[in-house]
């Protein structure tokens, strides 16, 4: 899974008496909106459902200091602790005094967990995720942002990197039907999304498990041929050893994809990568990232990277740093290496901190000078932006590339409404925002 879940994306969200606090990935994101329905629809009250991440020691230090102050500000809350923290490490989230109920990745997502949580005081509700073969699948109308919307098409992973955990969260990869990935679409779009977002653990292993066995470039082509009235889909994290020529064909002929694609990369370097025990080596991310360009000129990269693995020289770091600037990969999400219990990588002694801290320093600083050079190429340029919010000044959205856009508003204009589509011609750039005075709606 892509590893920008170690940073910690605190989505709040709220309904009815439930409030539900979101650490890590996308996945996570959609699964707490389907949590939100299914304890709602159970008539829980009173509840604080806690989604935790585990790819790093720190995520779940994170997630236990948070349960401590709900505790502390809320004494008479039920605190109901799940996700990949709570399924690799019940007994952890069980024997915190602040902690009501412990809740695994596969009863999540059923919701005959909440209908038991109101008539039980069992505190433990962890199966073994090895033994799950498919992936529970739910219709959700929208999410709180009215534009966008994540959806999963798979989940769990087969493949056992050395520094990651997340395989014993979410168990083997198991991918969720073509059928009901467009009905969901459908519902989605019906309800005023503009955009969906592909989200799972390894998405690029899409359809192992199904028969037939169709690949991730058919699953898309055939979303798209179905749901015609789909304006946008983005991807989300990709392995560049996976992608088909199927998706090849549909990236370049189908432009509702959006021309931006993240690379699950961690290194630049071929000895870390085969240590880490990752599928592609250096030579498959530069042929990636030329083949997206002859396809799609535009295209714009982003990439997950692990700086400061155990035995990375200050050469295997410069091969990274290489690689990020040859292939001009601009926007970087760069973790120093962590340890965390159970993996390989982790009996292997670590770099010191400071070694590890400053080479993170350096890659991103080289990240933000890639960014600042997209951001002056794209002043003057037309794009398309998913608006988000509007608010009396501004219009403020995303553009094609996933670049945070914001338009001031005139006296004489026309207000879209939230989720319209404008086209867009920026006139600078500030803090990493494109700012624009004008454009033109395309599609209410």
């Amino acid at each position: 899974m892509s590893v920008q879940q170690i940073e910690k994306e605190d989505d709040f969200s709220k309904k009815n008496n439930i409030d539900i606090i979101t650490f890590g990935c996308r996945l996570n994101s959609y699964e707490s909106e389907v949590i939100k329905n299914l304890s709602s629809d159970a008539g829980l009250d009173n509840i604080t459902i806690i989604n935790t991440c585990a790819v790093t020691s720190e995520a779940e230090r994170q997630a236990k200091q948070t349960i401590r102050k709900i505790r502390k500000n809320n004494p008479s809350t039920k605190i109901i602790v799940t996700g990949c923290g709570a399924q690799i490490n019940p007994d952890i989230y069980a024997a915190m005094d602040e902690v009501n109920h412990v809740i695994g990745n596969d009863e999540k997502m059923k919701p005959e967990t909440y209908h038991r949580l109101s008539a039980t005081t069992e505190r433990v509700l962890v199966n073994d995720i090895m033994s799950v073969t498919e992936t529970a699948n739910h219709l959700i109308s929208g999410f709180e942002n009215k534009s966008r919307a994540f959806i999963q098409v798979q989940n769990g992973c087969n493949h056992r990197c050395t520094f990651c955990i997340i395989p014993y969260g979410r168990g083997n990869s198991r991918s969720v039907p073509i059928g009901e990935i467009v009905n969901q679409i459908k519902l989605l779009v019906k309800n005023g999304v503009k955009e969906i977002v592909f989200t799972g653990v390894d998405i690029t292993s899409y359809g192992e498990d199904l028969p037939g066995k169709p690949k991730f470039g058919e699953m898309v082509q055939r979303i798209l041929n179905l749901v015609p009235e789909l304006p946008r889909l983005r991807i989300s994290s990709v392995d560049p050893s996976e992608i088909d020529e199927t998706f090849w064909h549909v990236f370049a002929t189908d432009h509702r994809i959006m021309p931006h694609l993240h690379l699950s990369l961690q290194s630049g370097d071929n000895v870390i990568l085969r240590r880490m025990k990752r599928r592609h080596l250096r030579d498959d991310v530069y042929q990636f990232c030329d083949k997206a360009r002859t396809l799609r000129p535009d295209v714009v990269f982003g990439a997950d990277i692990i700086v400061g693995f155990p035995t990375e020289s200050d050469e295997m770091f410069k091969n990274t740093c290489n690689l990020v600037e040859e292939c001009n990969i601009t926007f970087l999400h760069v973790f120093p290496y962590s340890s965390r219990p159970g993996t390989p990588a982790s009996k292997i002694t670590p770099l010191p901190k400071a070694i590890v801290k400053k080479r993170a320093a350096d890659l991103r600083s080289i990240g933000q000078s890639l960014e600042e050079n997209l951001l002056k190429k794209l002043v003057n340029q037309k794009s398309t932006m998913l608006v988000e919010k509007i608010t009396d000044e501004h219009i403020m959205g995303k553009n094609d590339y996933f670049i945070p856009m914001r338009v001031t508003l005139k006296p004489t204009s026309t207000l879209p409404v939230e989720n319209s589509i404008l086209l867009i011609t920026a006139t600078d750039f500030q803090n990493g925002i494109l700012n624009a005075d004008d454009y033109t709606i395309i599609e209410n």
